[in-house]
């Protein structure tokens, strides 16, 4: 009997060893109990679905689909695969109680993920998804069965998203500073769900736009489907090379973003979360806070400094980004793995936003992004993060949480001048460098982010820290 568990972003697995039918059917069970318990389904019934480019997406869809249904549920299926934060978006424009998302992200071709939302868009937070698992457990001690019809033959009402997407986007974004500046893009879509939908806007703008893996590959060319430094190597040479001004990549599900300078560098999440609130904070005029995680950069607040805005620091994961969003007046809020939204969007994810957001920067400034990013470190100083995964055996690993949850006076050389435990351990350094440790749920290892002022102290932090983790 498998355990199904929502962790930072849904619940994933391998495909037909613990992803299968039966028990994506049992997890909605879950869910549709979980929204029957909540007043609002008296006034709608309507939940949406959508799923990515993975093997089996739509019939994972379905399935979920007929399940909803049978539970006097009204669910609607998006046209082809999707991505995230168009599916939330649909949500909220539709008022729907939720939606439920067969997604993995950027994970390993060989697994698949159901993903719940809320009805205002964003990731279900740890109390809904307790409701949920409990729920689950419950059922599967009743032996809880579902015999739905043959697979993939459930017909389900359909609805396409992308026009209201697209009109969210058209608010959001200058399109008029993209359609003057006429930019050469190289846009890497990872065999996605982006497909479509960053290419369509930029070229509908009169972008030059040259695609990447537009094509429809459930294997994702054998690659994680993450637009991270390797991922992004492709389109770095080719506007190293001269025939881009500038690269944008999406993950598999479109909801984490790559982004290549100029000069080929790929730029980090932490730099394009501050360069996001630099350009709608003195281009845009917004007005608001920023909100970041905990192993987020300390960039961020230095130009919020810079530009008098407040900085919210949260646990890891974006619900809990989103739900800062869906307080107050937030200008933008994001993390360094790669999330990122703004102000009067989703609270989710949005990658296409993000990359069409760093185009509008080099579009309204006609200068490129590291040079922009070199600007500012005249007025804040550099930045040098890094993180760094530390294989711990299981038996010394609950030792050493207790040694850093303790606190620690020092770490190498470096007096600790605060110790914060918002989520995992960090610990603030002299000179405004820090160190943040938090272990992996499913893994023996335990995640080290660094930052530093430079690149020498960068790398002194990162044979400290592994010194202590060795230990």
């Amino acid at each position: 009997m498998t355990t199904i568990k929502f962790g930072t972003s849904g619940w994933r697995g391998i495909i037909a060893q613990d992803f299968s039918f039966n028990n994506v059917r049992l997890a909605t069970q879950g869910i549709a109990e979980y929204l029957h318990s909540k007043p609002e389904t008296q006034d709608s019934k309507q939940v949406i679905l959508g799923h990515d480019t993975r093997f089996l997406g739509r019939e994972f869809s379905l399935a979920a689909a007929e399940v909803l249904a049978a539970n006097g549920l009204a669910p609607l299926l998006c046209q082809g695969n999707t991505p995230t934060p168009v599916i939330a978006h649909t949500i909220r424009a539709r008022k729907a109680l939720g939606g439920i998302n067969m997604t993995a992200s950027h994970n390993p071709a060989e697994y698949q993920g159901l993903k719940f939302s809320t009805s205002n868009g964003a990731p279900a937070t740890p109390d809904v998804t307790k409701q949920i698992e409990a729920n689950i457990a419950r059922l599967q001690s009743e032996n809880w069965s579902f015999k739905g019809a043959v697979i993939g033959t459930y017909e389900c009402k359909t609805i396409d998203p992308k026009p209201d997407y697209f009109k969210q986007l058209r608010k959001l974004i200058d399109f008029n500073a993209l359609k003057k500046a006429k930019l050469k893009v190289a846009v890497e879509l990872m065999w996605g769900t982006g497909r479509g939908y960053l290419d369509t806007l930029l070229e509908d703008v009169g972008a030059k736009i040259t695609r990447f893996h537009d094509e429809l590959n459930p294997l994702f060319g054998g690659h994680h489907p993450e637009p991270n430094a390797e991922g992004m190597a492709e389109v770095s040479k080719f506007v190293r090379s001269g025939k881009a001004q500038i690269g944008l990549g999406l993950d598999g599900d479109a909801d984490r973003f790559g982004i290549v300078d100029k000069d080929g560098t790929w730029l980090t999440p932490n730099q394009v979360l501050a360069l996001a609130l630099y350009h709608l904070k003195k281009n845009r005029r917004w007005t608001g806070a920023v909100v970041r995680t905990v192993p987020t950069s300390h960039q961020v607040d230095a130009v919020a400094h810079l530009l008098d805005v407040k900085v919210y620091e949260t646990p890891v994961g974006f619900k809990y980004i989103g739900a800062l969003m869906e307080s107050g007046p937030i200008i933008v809020g994001g993390e360094e793995s790669g999330g990122l939204s703004v102000k009067g969007h989703v609270p989710e994810k949005d990658g296409i936003l993000a990359c069409l957001l760093m185009a509008e920067l080099v579009a309204t400034e006609k200068k490129s992004l590291g040079r922009i990013l070199k600007d500012l470190e005249k007025q804040t100083g550099e930045f040098h993060t890094d993180r760094i995964n530390v294989s711990v055996p299981p038996e010394k690993k609950e030792a050493l949480l207790t040694k850093l949850g303790s606190g620690l006076d020092q770490i190498g050389p470096y007096k600790v001048e605060k110790f914060i435990t918002t989520d995992g351990f960090k610990f603030l350094l002299p000179n405004n460098e820090w160190v943040a440790f938090r272990a992996s749920g499913t893994e023996p290892l335990i995640r080290c982010y660094i930052e530093a002022k430079s690149a020498a102290g960068l790398k002194k932090l990162r044979e400290a820290c592994k010194k202590l983790l060795a230990s």
